[in-house]
């Protein structure tokens, strides 16, 4: 798919390694932080299309600082499980489906 290695705890993906970078989970209540710290976001070529995954590059501190790094690895594998919970049926599909 990308080329890289998942992260995962509890079998969800929270990281990624790509070309011996670090990236993490990100969705809307944690993306903001990483574009705080302008961290790029994770892209890879897809037959000459530029593909954006929901994963941003890691703080470099992170890989010196223990506690640093649960905080961030926490928000994103928090992340990775609200990208697990069941979706929301509207109520226009959910009157076709029954």
């Amino acid at each position: 798919m990308f080329g890289g290695h998942g992260v995962y705890h509890g079998g969800l993906m929270f990281g990624l390694v790509a070309e011996d970078t670090l990236y993490l989970k990100a969705d809307a209540g944690n993306a903001g932080t990483f574009e705080q710290e302008r961290l790029e976001q994770f892209e890879y070529d897809k037959g000459g299309r530029t593909i954006k995954m929901s994963y941003y590059q890691a703080p470099d501190g992170i890989m010196d600082d223990r506690e640093l790094a649960a905080i961030w690895a926490r928000r994103s594998f928090e992340a990775a499980l609200r990208s697990q919970a069941p979706k929301r049926i509207s109520k226009k599909r959910r009157g076709a489906a029954g």
